[in-house]
């Protein structure tokens, strides 16, 4: 398995960044327009905010699923018995946010939001036209006017040594949404399952910015844009007893929006939350 690694402003970009979903799951984009020092001042500042205690004022809603979410209460990947070791705060533009962070959450937000919403057109674009023909409505009328695309900070802490055996920092898992747009995080450990069961290193130099299908796009598209297995693998030596930054955008279309025959976007969601015990 080869995730392409591509220039945001050559001119096939779109094509070449489409043929590694389809091939992969993943794309990997350099010189795109997300601003690195904004990425990295997010880094350090919820670095902080996570080392605090201040967090736990912020406690996540059920009804709403923003806010923080410790330690405790992470997801659980579907099929696992074990919760991944990460804690995580859900920023909504409607929801709770520290006012100390607001501004440059929301700065990213909007302009992380622009770009997946032109990397979704270049989806749209290339995909087959007798896959798309299967579209409800276009991919990009999918997301008009959203409220559920969330942007989530992701610390994963150093490890001490007297973890669940067998748990992760993430445990292979898919994404449930459409797009997943993901800057190259502080530390390695991202991983992406090839066709044979093996484990493939995602190109994560920092700087890169890496883009992988969600559940909901590979079942618009009848599978033919996987939503690939990936993980997050627990780091040895030195790299261990550091904190683990990542910064997720997951693009999600509105709830009203038809997947296919078999879901909407609304029942798909709600289901996948309950598998991984965040709602009951």
């Amino acid at each position: 398995m080869q995730v392409r690694v591509v220039d945001y402003r050559a001119a096939d970009a779109a094509e070449q960044f489409t043929r590694s979903l389809h091939e992969t799951g993943f794309g990997v984009l350099v010189n795109h327009p997300l601003p690195q020092s904004l990425v990295e001042k997010i880094y350090g500042d919820w670095l902080g905010f996570f080392n605090g205690g201040s967090k736990h004022d912020f406690a996540y809603s059920p009804e709403t699923q923003d806010g923080y979410f410790s330690t405790e209460i992470s997801e659980t990947a579907k099929g696992h018995q074990q919760k991944d070791i990460k804690e995580y705060f859900h920023i909504y533009p409607w929801g709770r946010i520290p006012e100390s962070l607001k501004a440059d959450a929301l700065r990213y937000y909007e302009i992380a939001n622009e770009l997946a919403a032109e990397l979704l057109s270049w989806v749209e674009r290339h995909t087959p036209a007798d896959i798309a023909r299967n579209y409800r409505e276009p991919l990009s009328h999918m997301i008009k006017d959203s409220r559920l695309t969330l942007l989530r900070v992701l610390r994963y802490p150093p490890l001490t040594g007297n973890e669940p055996e067998g748990s992760l920092r993430a445990a292979p898992h898919g994404d449930i949404n459409l797009l997943t747009i993901l800057p190259a995080a502080n530390e390695p450990g991202l991983q992406v399952q090839a066709k044979d069961g093996s484990w493939v290193d995602v190109p994560s130099d920092f700087g890169m910015l890496i883009i992988n299908i969600g559940d909901m796009l590979q079942e618009a598209s009848q599978g033919y844009y996987p939503s690939t297995q990936h993980r997050v693998v627990n780091p040895t030596g030195e790299g261990a007893k550091k904190s683990r930054v990542s910064l997720p955008l997951f693009l999600h279309p509105r709830e009203d929006v038809v997947l296919s025959d078999r879901y909407t976007a609304h029942d798909y969601l709600e289901e996948r939350l309950r598998e991984l015990g965040v709602k009951k």
